[in-house]
């Protein structure tokens, strides 16, 4: 295969970049300039499946939120959008973080050895660079929100930073990656709300459960990997038991989200909440499919698995937002 950089008329086409599990024929490897490439990669951009497990919970606090005081604003509008854009700085930081700390590691994995750090795309210090940029973007947005949200951002930072190094010290690292990934429940809440109530911190805790439901299966892809270079998980964890251990997290994801539609949306709105309940119950079925289909030596069908999961996660916003109507 020829390499991109040395034809003069490649500056679009594929070159040998690409990164072990990223989408095949993404935009990135197939059209983005060849330069900037490695940047992208960085962000995760080749693979969009993390953005969107970032983005939902935002969108759930939203139009649960909606649905709990029944005020729909062009502000809403806003927030939705900058919270589409927030995902995509926020996840791309992150993961520029997080290769950054694991570039070591990374490089004794054979699915993360073809990531920019470890193969000399770039440097330490760019990639560094290129996480502040894209931190200092997003908090150009953040200040569009009210004051509430914008500390809830800047708190968000600290599990952040924390979580590359989770799974060097506890064999629960998924529960730091739900700490930060469903942060955006809170924040968006409070965005549109003012202030931070009990079904916006369940439905957070819906999302950590969530998460740790799908980052298990995600986790399972790097176990043998895993245990050679000592990192911990719980897909090392739970091993045989993983099912088991999933049906509870898919359990506990539905009573607290369940719990959290509840407890918003008002009593005498029964069209609304039963609308909102059935899209939680949706989800569910959904987890359940994962669960039947579930093969956990098979790291192709674990991937699609972990990547359906953004169909998983919008059902419940588009069952939020039919209810809006109700």
């Amino acid at each position: 295969m020829t390499d991109s950089r040395t034809t003069p008329e490649g500056l679009n086409a594929p070159d040998q970049g690409q990164v072990a599990d990223a989408v095949t024929g993404n935009w990135v490897d197939t059209r983005a300039p060849v330069r900037i490439r490695p940047y992208l990669r960085l962000s995760r951009l080749d693979r969009p499946i993390g953005t969107w497990l970032l983005l939902l919970p935002c969108w759930w606090g939203l139009t649960l939120a909606m649905l709990h005081d029944g005020n729909l604003r062009w502000q809403d509008l806003w927030i939705f959008v900058g919270c589409g854009i927030g995902a995509v700085l926020m996840r791309g930081a992150g993961c520029t973080w997080n290769d950054i700390t694991d570039r070591h590691i990374d490089g004794s994995v054979a699915r993360t050895a073809s990531r920019p750090i470890p193969s000399g795309q770039v440097s330490t210090k760019q990639a560094l660079a290129w996480a502040v940029a894209q931190c200092l973007v997003a908090f150009l947005i953040l200040i569009t929100f009210n004051l509430p949200a914008i500390l809830l951002g800047i708190l968000a930072l600290a599990p952040v930073a924390i979580y590359p190094f989770a799974k060097r010290f506890t064999w629960w690292p998924q529960v730091f990656l739900g700490i930060a990934f469903n942060w955006g429940a809170l924040l968006v809440w409070t965005a549109h709300t003012g202030r931070l109530e009990l079904p916006a911190v369940l439905l957070y805790f819906a999302g950590m459960s969530w998460t740790l439901f799908y980052d298990t299966i995600y986790a399972h892809q790097d176990k043998e990997d895993d245990a050679l270079i000592g990192v911990k998980s719980t897909a090392r964890l739970f091993d045989k038991a993983t099912p088991l251990w999933l049906t509870g997290f898919l359990i506990l994801t539905l009573a607290l989200m369940g719990l959290a539609i509840v407890l918003a949306i008002p009593q005498g709105a029964t069209p609304m909440r039963a609308i909102a309940l059935i899209g939680a119950g949706a989800m569910g079925a959904h987890l359940i499919w994962q669960l039947l289909r579930l093969k956990l030596d098979d790291n192709d069908r674990l991937l699609r698995l972990f990547r359906s999961n953004r169909d998983a996660g919008l059902i419940p916003v588009l069952f939020f937002a039919v209810a809006l109507f109700a």
